[in-house]
């Protein structure tokens, strides 16, 4: 499209000549063309229609919609495999019962320590396995 080539809307200013291209492309349903032209960064021409100017602006905001969507979906992916690399690493290591000593002797690899009880829980239970013995004394 040459600068001199008016807009859809009739507007022939030569200054909004960017914008025209892009509501032309928009218009013919070429999206391609039009982020080419510069859909994102692009200016709309001030003396074009509201309908034209909007029809560029929506295109724009839902192309960045969809760019930042595209963004999330593609970090999501990213985390969700982090995390099955995580457990895989996980399961791995667990899958490692025994250890070598350093004479070369396999022992079984010492259970992971459970992590203990704060204080009033662990009175807590044992004041209840306390009461739960005096019961089946009876």
């Amino acid at each position: 499209m040459s600068a001199a080539a008016p807009c859809r809307c009739g507007c022939a200013r030569a200054d909004g000549a960017a914008a025209h291209a892009i509501v032309a492309a928009l218009a013919a349903d070429d999206l391609d063309r039009a982020l080419a032209l510069g859909l994102l960064d692009a200016a709309a021409c001030s003396a074009c229609t509201p309908d034209c100017t909007a029809m560029l602006i929506d295109a724009r905001v839902a192309r960045s919609k969809a760019l930042a969507a595209r963004a999330r979906y593609r970090a999501r992916n990213a985390r969700l495999a982090q995390r099955a690399q995580e457990r895989a690493a996980q399961r791995a290591g667990a899958r490692a019962p025994e250890a070598a000593t350093r004479d070369g002797a396999m022992t079984p690899a010492a259970e992971p320590s459970r992590p203990t009880l704060p204080s009033a829980a662990a009175a807590a239970l044992a004041r209840a396995k306390a009461k739960a013995a005096e019961r089946n004394k009876s």
